[in-house]
């Protein structure tokens, strides 16, 4: 029955990595998603010249050379850097918080009036070692920018108070004391010319992939198949939840396609204040400065607004809750899955960890090599 060597369930960026260099070995490997693309949540698609992030901002970033030069085999990148703007309140304030951001708020224009005035706010608010989101946050910039920029934000992003949220999740917060508008402030920065799916595609091809297919339909039937599976989907749906839910917050995309060239100006605008309902908003063509592969300037316009959201069974989970109470699932589980002969976990749900792409695509070749040798 064992017809292959590895079955790969999940063609993100995790499974299309790992079948490539498992197949470039010479492994007889079958890619299945239970999705209609490939690519998982970076799929995007062009429509009207535009590229679209059907999941939401893919920005890939890293300072890994080792990973940069990686995908440089399978895309041509652009030149694209991230410069989100947050509007609170119909007020502009750039991000990551930097000189422009504290001009803003207060009026400085050197680094020593800024820090002077952040020292000011974080004394008053008696903070020693942060214990949660919010003393972290109020620790790193103020009470002010906190109040504005990231309460609300964050309430809409979490479903919870700042306060009942760990100070991990906001403690490598850019914040600059210069007038430096990249976020991620990497060495390499960019995005695929031709989507991140035409890039997926290339990684995969000559490798047979098989869309829109339930593993977990037909498990036993599978798991027969191969002499190894590699399963990128969530760990606690492999074991039916035996144990209980893992918490996750899913996204929905509103897309709205606009007869209008410009509607925000920019690719990413955060609504920080908690009454507008969605998180963030984004406009595609500006991932390409505008213009189609050609060139040419494009007439129209697609945006995504972006709403977070509980995650309940038989959605697509997205972030996952990294508290100590779904640690401690994820432990229990992680001790079912050390027992299994021929099956291995890999990828964001499979590790119940939230990946940067850059991350995910090493954490990858680190697993291709361990595993593969």
């Amino acid at each position: 029955m064992e017809e292959l060597d590895y079955l790969v369930v999940g063609a993100g960026l995790f499974g299309a990595v790992f079948a490539h260099e498992a197949a470039s070995r010479g492994k007889k490997v079958l890619v299945i998603d239970k999705r209609n693309h490939v690519g998982g949540n970076v799929y995007s698609y062009e429509k009207n010249g535009i590229m679209v992030h059907h999941y939401g901002a893919h920005i890939f970033h890293t300072n890994n050379t080792k990973v940069w030069n990686y995908v440089n085999r399978f895309a041509d990148f652009n030149r694209f850097t991230n410069s989100p703007v947050a509007n609170y309140r119909g007020k502009i304030y750039s991000l990551p918080f930097n000189m422009y951001t504290f001009n803003t708020m207060w009026g400085v224009i050197t680094p020593e009036e800024a820090e002077k005035k952040i020292e000011e706010e974080r004394r008053a608010a008696g903070i020693g070692e942060p214990k949660n989101l919010e003393e972290q946050a109020i620790s790193l910039v103020g009470r002010e920018i906190y109040e504005k920029l990231i309460k609300g934000y964050t309430k809409k992003q979490w479903g919870r108070d700042c306060k009942d949220l760990p100070a991990s999740i906001i403690r490598r917060l850019p914040v600059r004391f210069t007038y430096d508008n990249n976020y991620f402030n990497a060495l390499y920065q960019g995005i695929p010319v031709e989507g991140y799916t035409a890039m997926v595609e290339k990684m995969l091809e000559g490798i047979p992939v098989e869309l829109s297919v339930d593993f977990l339909e037909k498990k036993e039937e599978w798991m027969s198949k191969a002499k190894k599976v590699i399963f990128t989907g969530a760990i606690d749906a492999y074991y039916d939840y035996c144990l209980g839910e893992l918490e996750y917050r899913k996204v929905r995309f509103e897309v709205e396609e606009l007869p209008i060239p410009n509607f925000q100006g920019n690719a990413a605008v955060n609504y920080t204040d908690e009454e507008s309902p969605y998180t963030r908003i984004i406009e595609h063509k500006w991932f390409t400065f505008g213009k189609d592969r050609a060139g040419k300037d494009l007439p129209t316009t697609i945006i995504s607004k972006e709403y977070s959201a509980e995650w309940k069974r038989g959605e697509e989970p997205y972030y996952p809750v990294n508290d100590e109470k779904n640690q401690a699932l994820f432990a229990e589980y992680q001790a079912l899955a050390k027992k299994e002969e021929k099956l291995l976990f890999g990828g964001r749900l499979g590790e119940y960890k939230y990946y940067d792409m850059d991350a995910v695509i090493a954490a990858a070749l680190q697993f291709s090599e361990n595993t593969l040798r």
